[in-house]
């Protein structure tokens, strides 16, 4: 009895351990993969144009297809200021929540990245139809990935 009752903090220890392992791999699961798929596309505008605009809504797309739409609200309220901020907030806003749509209604990984893609060659600068990804005007445009 008293062995069982000594190893019970080690185990509780060790599961608290493995639990943080996990909740730590899934943003860098987001991040690589999303990361690596934005570095290798031709978009231009690492900032504020098309290349950011499909990380974002890549981003939240792998985000609701993996776990929920409502961690992609969530995020989206820390990351990007509520519902102030400026210009490129709201642009980020735009996109996370039509990736978040397309990530919540995919039926595998494939079209989910398909149908993203598919979104950012369909969108435009200023666009404020809420089925359509976009982005600011090229003047806005940063060459830089964060």
């Amino acid at each position: 009895m008293r062995q069982a009752m000594r190893s019970r903090p080690g185990r509780v220890a060790l599961r608290a351990l493995l639990v943080s392992a996990v909740v730590a791999a899934y943003p860098a699961f987001v991040l690589g993969s999303v990361y690596a798929t934005t570095l290798r596309s031709d978009l231009p505008g690492g900032r504020n144009g098309p290349k950011d605009a499909y990380r974002h809504s890549l981003a939240s797309a792998t985000v609701a297809y993996t776990g929920s739409a409502r961690w992609v609200d969530w995020v989206t309220r820390i990351m990007e200021h509520g519902d102030g901020g400026d210009a490129a907030n709201a642009m980020d806003r735009h996109n996370n929540r039509l990736g978040a749509r397309i990530g919540a209604r995919a039926r595998s990984w494939s079209e989910m990245r398909t149908e993203v893609l598919a979104a950012v060659q369909a969108g435009g600068v200023d666009v404020e139809d809420e089925n359509r990804i976009t982005w600011l005007p090229p003047d806005r445009w940063r060459n830089r990935l964060y």
